[in-house]
C-alpha cells in the first residue's frame, strides 16, 4: 500500500466518523438475586394442586392481580418464584417476555405460572386463555414447557390444564 492510499483511507474513515459518530454500548451482567426463600413440603410440583399450594401463600391476600412464574428443575422441584406483573384490580398485561426471563435466568427446564382473582371467581377469562397460548408458544421455542397455568380464587383455584387448554 502506498502513502496516498493510506491517506486516503485515513480521510474516508475521519469523515465516516463525522457522519456517524460512534456509540457507546453499555456492558452488563443480568443475574437472579435472592430476596426470600420458604420451605415448600411438596417438593415436587406434579398436579394442579401442587402448582396452587405453592402458589397460595404469595396470593390469596392479594388485592390485585399478581402473575406469578415457577421456573422447575428438569424433576419438577421448584427453583425460584418470582412476580413478572402486577396488574389492577380485575386484569393484568403479561408478555412472554417477562414471564420467559426468570426461567431463562434460572436455568428452568419447565414452569408454571398463576395470577389471583382478586374478585374471589378463578374462572379464566378470554384474556386468561390467550395468554396462555402465548406462553406455551414461547416456551416451546425456548425449550422450556409451560406445564399449568393456575389461577386463584378466594378459597378454590382452576387449573387450564384440567379444564382442558390445549396448550398446556
Amino acid at each position: 500500500m502506498n502513502n496516498s492510499n493510506v491517506t486516503e483511507t485515513a480521510i474516508t474513515q475521519e469523515k465516516n466518523q463525522k457522519k456517524n459518530p460512534a456509540k457507546r454500548v453499555q456492558v452488563v451482567n443480568v443475574k437472579i438475586v435472592k430476596e426470600a426463600s420458604f420451605l415448600y413440603a411438596n417438593r415436587y410440583v406434579r398436579s394442579p394442586e401442587d402448582g396452587y399450594e405453592l402458589f397460595k401463600e404469595h396470593l390469596e391476600e392479594a388485592d390485585r392481580e399478581h402473575f406469578v412464574v415457577a421456573a422447575l428443575d428438569t424433576k419438577n422441584q421448584p427453583i425460584s418464584i418470582n412476580t413478572v406483573h402486577v396488574g389492577c384490580l380485575n386484569s393484568s398485561i403479561v408478555h412472554p417476555r417477562e414471564v420467559m426471563k426468570p426461567a431463562i435466568l434460572s436455568n428452568a427446564a419447565s414452569i408454571v405460572v398463576a395470577h389471583n382473582h382478586p374478585s374471589g371467581d378463578p374462572d379464566p377469562s378470554k384474556e386468561d386463555i390467550k395468554v396462555t397460548e402465548r406462553l406455551a408458544k414461547a416456551g416451546r421455542v425456548l425449550g422450556i414447557e409451560l406445564l399449568d397455568h393456575v389461577i386463584l380464587g378466594r378459597t378454590t383455584f382452576i387449573s387450564l390444564k384440567e379444564k382442558g387448554c390445549a396448550t398446556c
